[in-house]
Formats: C-alpha cells, sequence, structure tokens
C-alpha cells in the first residue's frame, strides 16, 4: 500500500484528474480519496506547481592521496 498526496482537478459530471507518480503501475487500483471541501486558491495552485530546487554537484576532490577514509583508519582500537 502506498499514500500519495497530489493535486486533483474535479469535473462538473464527478469526474477525477490527478498526476500520479510513474512508479505506480497501469491498471485499475483500489484508491481511498480524502477531499478537503475547500478549493485550493490561486496561490496554492501556484504553490503547488513549483519546480524543486536542483543543486548542482561541487567536486572537492580527495583531502589528500594518504587519507582513504578506510573503516579501519575511522575506528581504530587504540
Amino acid at each position: 500500500m502506498k499514500s500519495i498526496e497530489t493535486i486533483a482537478t474535479v469535473s462538473k459530471d464527478g469526474k477525477i484528474t490527478a498526476q500520479l507518480p510513474l512508479d505506480i503501475l497501469e491498471g485499475e487500483h483500489q484508491v481511498v480519496i480524502v477531499i478537503n471541501e475547500k478549493p485550493l486558491t490561486e496561490e496554492e495552485k501556484n504553490k503547488q506547481k513549483k519546480a524543486p530546487l536542483k543543486f548542482s554537484a561541487y567536486s572537492v576532490g580527495l583531502v589528500s592521496e594518504s587519507v582513504t577514509f578506510r573503516r579501519e583508519d575511522l575506528y581504530a582500537n587504540d
């Protein structure tokens, strides 16, 4: 069982449309729907549509070629 929070659109004829993650298999599924009876405002809709932040990788390299960070070196029994 998987819990998903998403925004759904309900049409006048009572049909619901929602975007699901791509890891949900195609086909019929038993679902439970909980509806907040207050529709989203434009501000809330725009807040939900914002793209996630993207962080660039920053390569710092090894501190020193002689440092390996092996478990034996980090947890040496003195």
